[in-house]
């Protein structure tokens, strides 16, 4: 099933304390360029994100937004520097002493001086975050897919019409080119006998030249090749795998047989119908650009 390379995706969790917000958007690029947005203190993780979109994305311009609160998730460690403590109620005593009074020292005041209390940020198991934010990328990139799916679809649905638009329109130029060669069959030999003024012409002379014409408009290989093009374009509508760029390369065959029937032909009805069938294969070359 043919996908988009445009789609939205959006999920939220907490997880571990910490509400995770991700946002998966794309646009059409003809390769895969994954740009990651999240907070600095958690690029650590930008590599397994990417990781992540690679699996399930394989062209586009794909941007991936994160944002995290952690507030619930702060724990901070207080540590007493005991040593220093000790050093601040000895000077405090000796500071009583030279005043003649006696100092009582309470924790509150060791508590006061610089460097005695220190408060730290609890680590981080990174490993466990990188989780956490990568099962939210996933459940983001669930529902980008979805959207790409239904777009995908229509898409498919469009191209498939259009298919057989095209195999209407080769249908007319094989059931009108053998007309041609007798209408020129036939104005050939009202020319020769201008010419010549009289009934009497070389019949041979005008099968032949009837067959060379024949031969110079043939387009029976290039309606062969489009009817053969049409129905691997069909298969290729229903394939699992991405196939955009196998898509677009078949749609350079579509043009130059297309091209080559218009060349070929000088008669009125085939070249309205070619002018037809030109824009049926631009229109699906244009559907083919936004699959991935």
């Amino acid at each position: 099933m043919v996908k988009s390379m445009t789609g939205y995706g959006r999920a939220r969790a907490t997880r571990n304390l910490r509400d995770i917000t991700v946002e998966v958007r794309s646009v059409n690029n003809r390769y895969l360029d994954c740009t990651v947005k999240m907070p600095r203190m958690y690029a650590f993780a930008e590599a397994a994100v990417k990781s992540r979109v690679q699996k399930v994305v394989s062209r586009g311009k794909v941007d991936v937004f994160i944002t995290v609160d952690a507030t619930a998730a702060d724990t901070v460690q207080v540590s007493v520097n005991t040593a220093l403590a000790a050093q601040y109620a000895e000077a405090l005593k000796a500071l009583a002493a030279v005043c003649g009074t006696e100092e009582r020292v309470t924790p509150e005041q060791l508590a006061r001086f610089p460097d005695v209390l220190t408060v730290t940020k609890a680590e981080e198991d990174l490993e466990t975050v990188s989780e956490d934010l990568c099962a939210v990328v996933d459940e983001a990139l669930d529902a980008f897919n979805a959207m790409r799916a239904v777009e995908g679809a229509k898409l498919a649905e469009d191209i498939g019409g259009r298919l057989t638009t095209i195999e209407g329109l080769v249908a007319q130029v094989v059931e009108r080119s053998p007309e041609t060669v007798s209408e020129y069959r036939r104005k050939l030999t009202q020319r020769m006998q201008e010419v010549l003024q009289s009934t009497s012409i070389d019949e041979q002379r005008i099968l032949q030249e009837a067959a060379i014409y024949a031969d110079k408009i043939a387009v029976d290989e290039e309606t062969v090749r489009l009817r053969s093009h049409v129905e691997q374009l069909r298969g290729m509508l229903q394939r699992e795998k991405p196939t955009g760029k196998d898509m677009d390369f078949l749609m350079q065959e579509f043009n130059r047989e297309s091209n080559t029937i218009g060349s070929k032909c000088s008669d009125l009805a085939i070249s309205e119908v070619v002018v037809a069938l030109k824009g049926e294969v631009e229109k699906i070359r244009e559907q083919v650009q936004n699959i991935e």
